[in-house]
């Protein structure tokens, strides 16, 4: 079934709080251990019936997304029709704000805002297991977008499991110029690893425990990513926006999963709105962006 009107759902950018990554399985994914926080930056897909299925973005550096097939939102919108044996005629609309190609999940997060628009559009109420499941047919970052607030990500990190996170967490993210592909990250972790031993991923309890607190001081001391040594080698650059920021007086400096935004975490707003500007004039990133954590997960406005 299907309405006239579309529908919007508001989906939010992630940040990794703890990336551990283990060596190349056969498959050549790895496993990690994902600690994964939704932040205050979204985008909006909305779905509205259509002959056939059409992709359209609006929003900084919408020229970069993809509007083939290949676009997780697309993509989304033609596993779900699979499932229910219908066609996907629709046409998904993807207002960006999260930074394309910025480590940030903004891919991710139009798979799962198309899969939830689309279940509404077409009345088809799937339960959250089925749409979880599609979500991990559609790449590993893309349940989360779903789910939201935070959550320990297993496997490639499609199996979640939701943490509790207390109180507000204030971030600055400086987006950098052009994107990382993710892939060619993973490569250079596996070239710098080479011949060395790399431990089985595990979340980390003291950063688990900062979480639940909502203690910022220890959290800024336990963000790790193991993904941002081979950032930085692929992009030496990134180097002087995670000094700019902390030379600013954020807590902590972290290539944000597979870069190259970079992310801060910093006391509360008034220092966000100081490191942000400190970024944004250190002329070593194109912008700086203010958010919080947690946020929720995909929505129908």
């Amino acid at each position: 079934m299907t309405t006239t009107a579309g529908v919007t759902v508001r989906v939010p950018a992630k940040v990794n709080v703890q990336l551990a990554v283990g060596a190349a399985r056969p498959d050549g994914f790895h496993d990690l251990a994902n600690v994964f926080l939704a932040v205050s930056l979204h985008d909006e897909v909305t779905a509205t019936p259509a002959a056939e299925l059409t992709v359209t973005c609006e929003g900084p550096d919408a020229d970069k997304v993809p509007l083939d097939r290949s676009n997780l939102a697309a993509r989304a919108a033609e596993l779900l029709a699979a499932r229910h044996g219908i066609s996907p005629d629709v046409h998904l609309h993807i207002a960006k704000d999260i930074p394309v190609a910025g480590g940030m999940a903004g891919g991710s997060a139009d798979g799962a805002g198309a899969l939830l628009a689309c279940d509404a559009l077409w009345g088809l109420n799937s339960s959250r297991e089925e749409l979880l499941e599609i979500c991990a047919e559609l790449g590993s970052d893309v349940p989360f977008s779903l789910v939201g607030g935070a959550a320990l990500g297993t496997g490639r990190g499609e199996k979640l499991t939701e943490l509790p996170a207390g109180g507000t967490f204030h971030w600055v993210f400086a987006v950098a110029d052009g994107g990382l592909s993710t892939p060619v990250v993973f490569g250079e972790f596996d070239r710098l690893t080479s011949g060395v031993d790399v431990p089985e991923p595990a979340a980390s309890p003291v950063l688990l425990d900062a979480l639940r607190t909502g203690d910022t001081t220890a959290l800024a001391a336990a963000l790790a990513n193991d993904l941002q040594a081979a950032a930085l080698s692929l992009r030496p650059s990134l180097a002087e926006t995670l000094t700019a920021g902390t030379d600013a007086g954020a807590l902590a400096a972290l290539v944000s999963g597979s870069g190259p935004t970079t992310a801060f975490l910093v006391k509360d707003a008034e220092a966000a709105e100081t490191v942000a500007a400190a970024l944004t004039a250190s002329g070593t990133c194109r912008t700086a962006r203010v958010a919080t954590s947690p946020a929720p997960g995909a929505v129908v406005l």
